[in-house]
């Protein structure tokens, strides 16, 4: 593949975990057209955007407005043509990008599990000690943890790796929850310990992808990203994905879903905030033969038997539309 004959910027969060992120995609594009060092920078700059998602650290994302808080001045950068290409966290990602856009590739996805991370060790919800504080932003992990320790008090906690560790560090919690996948992005040494298994916390939809986004008409965008694409990571979150969009899709609702690469179990859950009631459905996907239509079938059809099992409870409780 050819060098681009002019600077092709790459779109990302400032953040230190969304900057490795937009490094590694900078790095797989440079490698498919020979280049390397200085010569990838300035054939693949990296414009670093500040979210209004990161502005805001007083209080949760589904307070502030949900999910899309994380991309919206990425995607107005895409659309401006200021940038060419934006790098996401797949999990941060609205279930309908705007018009004009496309996500171009998925790379392979990186360990979805979540870690709990205490002061005194634990690794396993059932071991925390009675009535401790636990902060997360996350409305998603609030309710997992509220359903299997309804004893936990759990406080906001916003920021990034760094920012949550260091309050973790400082006694304002007595532990928080981190994704696997960002800890050994960031070679954090807390990456090694033992992560929380799929049956305590199912992850966030997409939790571990990573997505690059092109316009739609940029067709030399498009085909250089073909060769990031891993064909198994994107049948599989095109699956959670669309359980996501048959049940909500935003901040307001506790929504989990994992496709396993190696059981080839495909579960998603519905929870109340406070973690009194749980939904939860499985299914079975061989990512070996599953095409991308079939995927997302598959999380319509998740979706729905979640929605035909928990009735008007669900509409009562969570306000799913």
């Amino acid at each position: 593949m050819k060098p681009p004959s002019s600077p092709q910027p790459i779109a990302t969060r400032r953040s230190p975990l969304a900057l490795w992120q937009a490094r590694e995609v900078q790095a797989r594009l440079a490698r498919a057209c020979g280049l390397e060092g200085d010569d990838a920078d300035a054939a693949f700059p990296i414009l670093g955007l500040v979210s209004t998602g990161d502005k805001i650290q007083d209080r949760t994302l589904l307070e502030a407005g949900g999910k899309g808080l994380f991309t919206k001045e990425i995607d107005e950068a895409q659309l401006s043509g200021e940038a060419v290409y934006a790098v996401h966290s797949m999990k941060d990602v609205p279930t309908e990008l705007p018009d004009g856009l496309i996500l171009g590739a998925i790379l392979e996805r990186e360990d979805p599990r979540d870690m709990l991370l205490a002061r005194g060790g634990e690794t396993r919800l059932a071991d925390l000690p009675e009535g401790v504080v636990v902060g997360t932003a996350s409305l998603r992990r609030q309710a997992q943890l509220l359903h299997a320790r309804p004893d936990i008090t759990v406080v906001p906690l916003r920021g990034n790796v760094a920012t949550r560790l260091g309050k973790l560090e400082s006694g304002e919690v007595y532990a928080t929850f981190l994704a696997r996948a960002g800890l050994k992005r960031l070679q954090r040494p807390e990456a090694e310990r033992e992560p929380l298994p799929f049956s305590d916390m199912l992850p966030a939809v997409a939790q571990g992808a990573i997505g690059v986004a092109a316009r739609i008409d940029d067709s030399d965008a498009r085909t250089r990203l073909t060769a990031l694409e891993h064909v198994p990571t994107r049948i599989a979150i095109t699956a959670e994905r669309a359980f996501l969009k048959a049940l909500d899709g935003s901040c307001r609702t506790p929504i989990a879903a994992h496709l396993n690469n190696e059981s080839m179990d495909f579960t998603g859950e519905v929870l109340t905030p406070d973690g009194v009631q749980r939904w939860q459905k499985s299914l079975r996907i061989d990512l070996a033969t599953t095409t991308l239509e079939q995927a997302f079938e598959s999380g319509q059809q998740l979706g729905q038997a979640i929605r035909d099992d928990a009735g008007d409870r669900l509409e009562q409780v969570l306000g799913v539309a």
